[in-house]
């Protein structure tokens, strides 16, 4: 199962549309996981029309519409694996512990916010992924997003892509 991991998007405050690679991905994925921060309708619209599966939530710049539309925390069983999406976690310091404590139901958290592309483990084996934003890359050098191949409960070919 090939997903592909996406945050902060941003649209149309931080980019007119979404990246050309990006839309490309998307239709190529299995599931693709938005972690929040779309900014306007029309974006979660698109993904929901292009994706074989969606599972996404709101983030802090998300109003009132979107936030009827989608939860704050989603969860699904992927390949074996038990998944979970949120926009904030918190502070980079202490992450790990904290989202293992939260969390302790899940293999793979998925998160958003800062726009820093992250990729730890934290302590009882939870993966936290941050896909960063491929419209708006904020410090960092390039917009990102990422994609995960999944099977039989185990991650693979986790791959950070550069736009």
């Amino acid at each position: 199962m090939r997903l592909l991991l996406t945050a902060d998007t941003h649209v149309p405050r931080r980019a007119r549309h979404l990246p050309a690679e990006l839309l490309e991905r998307i239709d190529e994925a299995d599931v693709v996981l938005h972690a929040g921060d779309w900014v306007d309708s029309a974006t979660l619209d698109l993904l929901e029309a292009r994706s074989s599966r969606l599972l996404a939530v709101y983030g802090n710049n998300d109003g009132p519409e979107l936030r009827a539309r989608l939860p704050e925390v989603a969860r699904a069983e992927l390949g074996g694996l038990r998944f979970g999406v949120i926009h904030e976690t918190g502070q980079a310091k202490g992450r790990e512990p904290r989202c293992a404590e939260r969390f302790p139901d899940l293999d793979v958290l998925v998160f958003g916010h800062s726009h820093i592309p992250w990729d730890t483990t934290a302590p009882g084996g939870l993966r936290l992924l941050n896909p960063g934003s491929p419209t708006d890359r904020r410090r960092q050098p390039y917009r990102t997003y990422m994609t995960v191949d999944v099977a039989e409960g185990r991650l693979s070919d986790i791959r950070l892509h550069r736009l």
